[in-house]
């Protein structure tokens, strides 16, 4: 099996499924379409297919040329039809893992996409879970279901699900008869924390060392030489369980050092200390030092979530994870903090509450310049305003309208930055410091302005009227 995998990396006649066409999957399937690699998307999301096949993108930062590009050569297609999972050779699992209201994991997509990948499992096959999860999920979830497969999938010939013009059409036909796989053997598996970081300059799938574990030595013999097709650099680990315990350090140090600067912005805030500009001094430290910066709170996929996943995980031996806790109530209060500096602020200069005051809050995505609002600290700061009575808009170039999340659901469109409506407000919030924003109109249209990302005097406008939060 593990022989005829790698020959047909080899000749990259490998066909690669990816669960999950979002903002992890899409890129890295489009990753192997570039490297002449057959993928097969798969999404239960039902709108996304067409689009897809269209040539067009649902992610701003993924432009639609390069969508388009990868269908045109016939060796990209999305699909709902999940029973095509046993044409695929490598089966790539992007699924989100949230958190539950109780901020306790919520595997269950982990848990149905494992469920589905059992049922059409077929011998040779190598399966990779991308998602952040705590340790043991590869081992304890995916295993179990992948080795206790008791009933073989139907006939599939590949010849029935490319198209004619597919440059990779074969006529091989792909059965399994064993009651019972066995994992390196049979089957494949391995993790593989993704390392996504939407609308980075810097790096992209294909320039991020991959972190790979796998369950045998064979399967993360696998798992690497199929990401060395794509990847700048595999990094092989002892076991799933040693890569799903990377990706949660790579976030957790993230976690604990934004917390740090977030409290020391408000311990120096007493000190009439400019925080922003004691990381600037500390910084020109050319070791030993790596600067964080604070914010109006924690948002996108990552880092406002895995690391709740290593404290539950820990509880089962008997650990408390003091760091993690404690980081994790600084880094939430934060949008409260905004909140009680934009009360001051409204009172000091406008004699003013909250109640009634009308609002602007400047960016909704969780970072800037891309329109992912996944965690957005903005969705908490419009909900802390709208219960103490404030009326709240917001504006974003890359969000025109608020969609529904698993927890927040408002009927909100963005505002457009005019010189007339920015003057109805009593305050300006900056919560996503976007590039886009022209800072100087905004200085010169607001009232008041309250600047969580330091962006305006990075810019040089510097003013009374704004305050850095």
């Amino acid at each position: 099996m593990k022989e005829t995998f790698l020959k047909k990396i080899e000749d990259k006649t490998v066909v690669v499924g990816i669960i999950g066409l979002g903002y992890v999957g899409l890129p890295l399937g489009l990753t192997f379409v570039e490297k002449g690699i057959k993928v097969i998307g798969f999404d239960i999301d039902e709108k996304k297919i067409p689009v897809l096949n269209g040539g067009s993108s649902y992610i701003k930062h993924i432009p639609s040329e390069r969508i388009k590009s990868a269908v045109d050569t016939g060796y990209f297609s999305a699909t709902s039809d999940f029973s095509l999972l046993s044409s695929c050779d490598a089966i790539l699992i992007c699924v989100p893992t949230p958190l539950d209201e109780h901020r306790e994991p919520d595997i269950s997509y982990v848990e149905n996409s494992a469920i589905t990948v059992a049922q059409y499992l077929r011998k040779g096959q190598l399966v990779v879970l991308e998602s952040s999860t705590y340790p043991g999920t590869t081992e304890e979830i995916l295993l179990p279901l992948f080795e206790s497969k008791s009933q073989s999938p139907t006939l599939v010939t590949t010849n029935d699900l490319m198209t004619t013009n597919d440059p990779m059409t074969t006529n091989d036909s792909m059965t399994s008869s064993s009651p019972h796989f066995s994992v390196g053997t049979d089957f494949f598996l391995a993790f593989s924390p993704e390392r996504e970081d939407p609308n980075n300059p810097d790096f992209e799938t294909a320039t991020i060392p991959k972190v790979v574990g796998g369950v045998t030595p064979d399967c993360l013999e696998v798992a690497c030489k199929l990401y060395d097709l794509v990847i700048v650099k595999t990094v092989p680990v002892s076991s799933p369980r040693a890569a799903e315990a990377t990706k949660l350090l790579e976030n957790i140090y993230r976690s604990v050092n934004i917390a740090l600067v977030n409290e020391l912005k408000m311990v120096f805030e007493r000190m009439d200390i400019d925080v922003w500009e004691v990381i600037e001094a500390a910084k020109t430290k050319p070791f030993g030092f790596h600067p964080f910066y604070p914010g109006p709170g924690l948002g996108g996929h990552c880092i406002p979530i895995d690391p709740f996943y290593l404290t539950w995980k820990a509880r089962e031996f008997d650990i408390s994870t003091k760091f993690i806790e404690l980081a994790g109530e600084i880094n939430t209060f934060q949008p409260y903090y905004v909140v009680e500096k934009t009360r001051d602020f409204l009172n000091e200069r406008l004699k003013k509450s909250l109640s009634g005051s009308k609002i602007l809050i400047l960016g909704a995505a969780y970072k800037k310049n891309i329109d992912d609002m996944r965690e957005s600290p903005t969705l908490k700061l419009l909900e802390i305003f709208l219960s103490k009575g404030a009326k709240v808009d917001y504006s974003d170039p890359y969000v025109p309208k608020l969609p529904p999340t698993r927890k927040y659901n408002f009927d909100m469109k963005s505002v457009e930055l005019t010189k007339e409506n920015l003057a109805k407000y009593d305050v300006v919030l900056l919560s996503t410091d976007h590039d886009n924003f022209d800072y100087k109109f905004i200085a010169e249209s607001s009232k008041l302005i309250v600047d969580s990302r330091n962006a305006f005097e990075k810019r040089g406008i510097v003013s009374d009227n704004i305050l850095k939060s």
